[in-house]
């Protein structure tokens, strides 16, 4: 860097910090250590500028229902591979319940990472949401 000159203000993660976080729903201000809204239970979103457009991560943080979000991790379904666990999990996704997809145990097929069996977990306060969504209708 040449003497006297500024460096340019660093945009990402920490600009994103410092903008006031607001609820989609309602438009209510909050603080950065909040995460959801404590009227609407919306997840909350950076306020402004560039940062506007939500990421994919963004958008899929937006449908989990906080009441289907506590508690430990508790397995609902098996999935034969990993295209059919990715597929529960975007059913689940669907009715608000957030999941974690893992390898199932004694499972290991080192040349193919999308063989195998997986393991659909989800939190424990929606367990019960999870298997009626995952029940077959009839």
């Amino acid at each position: 860097m040449t003497p006297g000159r500024r460096q340019p203000a660093r945009q990402g993660a920490g600009a994103a910090r410092d903008l006031p976080l607001v609820c989609p729903d309602c438009g209510r201000s909050y603080d950065a250590g909040e995460r959801f809204c404590e009227s609407c239970r919306m997840p909350l979103v950076h306020r402004g500028g560039e940062l506007a457009a939500a990421s994919a991560s963004q958008r899929r943080a937006r449908k989990i229902k906080p009441q289907y979000a506590e508690g430990r991790l508790v397995k609902v379904a098996r999935a034969e591979h990993q295209s059919e666990a990715e597929f529960i999990e975007g059913l689940l996704l669907e009715e608000g319940i957030p999941c974690l997809l893992r390898r199932s145990r004694g499972f290991d097929v080192a040349d193919m990472l999308a063989a195998g069996p997986r393991d659909v977990l989800v939190p424990e306060s929606g367990a019960q949401a999870a298997r009626e969504a995952l029940a077959p209708d009839g």
